[in-house]
């Protein structure tokens, strides 16, 4: 039996980047300068604290920020739930009502939760079939006592960019802060503008698993919704891991210029999938917006295929690929994020290419997965025409 053949094969850059050489490179540097404490004041810690703070500078130049604006946290949802709660807990004078677009990732959907079940209020914008919300119908949500709005920056199942600088502007006349997810946009894209709160996940530019990025803007009001600490300017508690912290701050400099010179490549190969596989695999719909997206993602669906199955065929082909559709045990629910699109749900493939990924690469796939398609067809048919014969 055929088995995995990554890193080639690796086409899941969206949940995880592979490590990227600089953030390797910083990290092992880093795992012996920089072990002491950089809230004491002797050599040794007053080293390490220069090199967080050069981490912090590095990444608020990234995100246009200054660097007192950025604080490092231990993940990418840490960093969500901080940004949405403490911008929701500063604003309670202003009222209990949270707007945010239908296809947030779960991180921002889970803190709205919380947020409902503590007595606020949640109006969630629709999307269209490319995944995008309406900027002007996202406008019409807020209210006098709006407290939040949340819309990320690029979908992160579809790829599609969204509205941001719109959205900000209505946010802004609104006196409505807004917070942007930009986990799967950083170092891929463009920073969008306006923003109040960010929040960015290390792991997804080739940066250590472990470190997220939160961003508050001066001037908003935010008050955490954890116990006080003296850590990251009172913003994330905890001690800070700083061989990570720079080893992710390297990464996002460096796949940033990576991706500025790759990503028409990277951009083209989307294409190449977009257009091939609907040609060579039938009853197939590409999912998100064809224009305006990420360069390295790309959904499609498959009738008559379950994508589990099918995520399950091309990794013994040697491809990882993820799934928007993923029913879970407990849930036995589809992507919410197709279902708010309105579009296929099962059969569901999510291509992401990371850094560097090989035109020859993309070529075995599409070779591969027209067969494999058509296997698992096969046996689908098979099992239902046996149980038709089954039945009495």
């Amino acid at each position: 039996m055929a088995g995995p053949s990554y890193p080639g094969g690796y086409f899941d850059a969206a949940s995880t980047e592979p490590p990227h050489p600089a953030a390797r490179a910083a990290l092992l540097e880093a795992l012996d300068a920089a072990w002491a404490d950089p809230a004491r004041l002797y050599g040794a810690a007053r080293g390490t604290r220069m090199l967080l703070d050069r981490a912090r500078a590095r990444v608020a130049g990234v995100l246009g920020a200054r660097a007192d604006e950025v604080s490092f946290t231990s993940s990418g949802t840490q960093a969500v739930h901080l940004a949405v709660l403490g911008g929701l807990q500063a604003r309670r004078r202003t009222g209990r009502h949270l707007v945010a677009s239908a296809v947030e990732h779960s991180s921002v959907l889970h803190a709205a939760e919380l947020h409902e079940r503590d007595g606020g209020e949640v109006t969630l914008v629709g999307v269209d079939r490319s995944g995008r919300v309406d900027a002007a119908e996202f406008a019409a949500a807020l209210r006098p006592d709006t407290a939040l709005a949340c819309l990320q920056s690029a979908n992160h199942e579809v790829g599609t960019l969204q509205p941001v600088e719109e959205v900000a502007r209505a946010c802004r006349a609104a006196g409505v802060p807004l917070f942007v997810d930009a986990a799967q946009s950083l170092g891929r894209a463009e920073v969008p503008g306006g923003w109040s709160l960010l929040a960015g996940s290390a792991h997804k530019w080739g940066g250590p698993a472990g470190v997220g990025v939160l961003a508050v803007r001066k001037g908003t009001r935010w008050r955490s919704p954890l116990p006080d600490d003296e850590r990251e300017a009172r913003r994330v508690p905890g001690f800070e891991n700083v061989p990570a912290i720079a080893a992710a701050a390297a990464a996002l400099t460096a796949y940033r210029a990576d991706m500025a010179a790759d990503a028409p490549r990277v951009s083209a190969l989307v294409d190449r999938i977009r257009t091939e596989v609907p040609r060579s695999v039938p009853d197939v719909e590409v999912i998100g917006d064809p224009v305006r997206r990420l360069p390295h993602l790309v959904t499609f669906s498959c009738l008559y295929v379950e994508g589990e199955a099918l995520l399950t065929e091309l990794d013994r082909l040697g491809f990882a690929v993820s799934s928007g559709s993923s029913c879970t045990a407990d849930t036995l629910r589809p992507s919410h994020v197709l279902e708010a699109m309105g579009v296929i749900t099962h059969g569901n493939v999510r291509v992401s290419l990371p850094r560097g990924v090989g035109s020859e690469d993309v070529g075995r796939f599409l070779t591969a997965l027209p067969d494999a398609v058509a296997r698992l067809r096969r046996t689908t048919m098979n099992t239902f025409e046996t149980g038709r014969r089954s039945r009495p």
